[in-house]
């Protein structure tokens, strides 16, 4: 019995910025997107691609996560003669990504979400990157207006933390490559102890029948076929905990920006119950004696 190879999409390299890109009237830095490229780890904090930077955390929303990206690298890039630095992405696409690029031709256009000094590191780092429709110039447009007028909120329900800014969005051509994975190496246990299992309790070989098992050889093939369901088991429970974390981890970002924005209100408001100093009326100097 082999080992079947599972199929996924993953991306060729693409750019999603170039340093000199204007944002909400900030001016993406070449420091940042080195620094993007050097730190990012999916490990550590992986960024997903949202469409419209807006996140659901409900697995059927059409706002839901179209993906995870995979890798960043920082190259120099020449546009119009001048030679500038780039951030390229690789990303792994859901099946729903796909079709919507390749085959109904939306979302073609790519914007990223900065945070420039993520979790206290002091550099800039890849929270997130958003599929949109809106051309590069027309979401310069917007970033702008809500750099300029706050109160109109834009974009601010969308980050993650309130410093943080969206790039214009550029259009890229996306082309996805399939790629074989080899199944787990616990997976190939499984299939090893099934067959061995499958011999011992009286199975076909694949090419040649086999006597049936009897007394401890029968056993022996039992114990192994319920290790092997155990072990089957225990994978599926583990990979369910790695779903829950990553979607409780998004929550738990969620959360922390609302708590920053929060913090920041609160450390700029004066308190309710702190006296204020009454005003300094001066001194009355026809009234004031000197003790010599």
């Amino acid at each position: 019995m082999s080992a079947k190879a599972a199929k996924k999409f993953r991306s060729k390299f693409f750019r999603i910025a170039v340093e000199g890109d204007t944002t909400d009237g900030r001016v993406i830095e070449k420091t940042w997107l080195q620094q993007m490229a050097d730190s990012y780890n999916p490990t550590t904090y992986g960024a997903r691609i949202w469409m419209e930077h807006i996140r659901s955390m409900l697995p059927d929303s059409p706002f839901r996560a179209y993906g995870d990206v995979t890798a960043l690298k920082a190259e120099e890039v020449t546009i119009e003669g001048e030679k500038k630095l780039g951030l390229f992405a690789q990303i792994e696409p859901t099946d729903d990504l796909v079709k919507m690029v390749n085959v109904l031709k939306q979302k073609v256009f790519t914007s990223m979400e900065i945070d420039p000094k993520f979790a206290g590191t002091g550099k800039a780092y890849l929270t997130g990157l958003g599929v949109t429709d809106t051309p590069a110039s027309l979401g310069t447009e917007r970033l702008a207006f809500s750099a300029k007028h706050p109160e109109h909120k834009l974009f601010s329900e969308r980050k993650q933390n309130p410093d943080n800014l969206f790039s214009a969005a550029q259009e890229v051509a996306l082309e996805f490559e399939e790629v074989e994975v080899e199944e787990s190496t616990a997976a190939k246990l499984f299939a090893m102890i099934a067959t061995i299992a499958e011999r011992f309790s009286g199975g076909p070989k694949p090419t040649e029948p086999a006597p049936a098992a009897t007394g401890d050889l029968a056993e022996i093939g039992k114990a192994l076929a319920q290790v092997c369901t155990h072990m089957a088991q225990q994978e599926e429970r583990f990979t369910q905990l790695q779903r829950d974390y990553r979607e409780h981890n998004t929550g738990l970002q969620a959360l922390r920006a609302e708590f920053n924005t929060l913090q920041s209100q609160l450390d700029t408001s004066p308190a309710g119950n702190q006296p204020q100093r009454p005003a300094s009326t001066g001194s009355n100097s026809a009234n004031d004696k000197t003790d010599c």
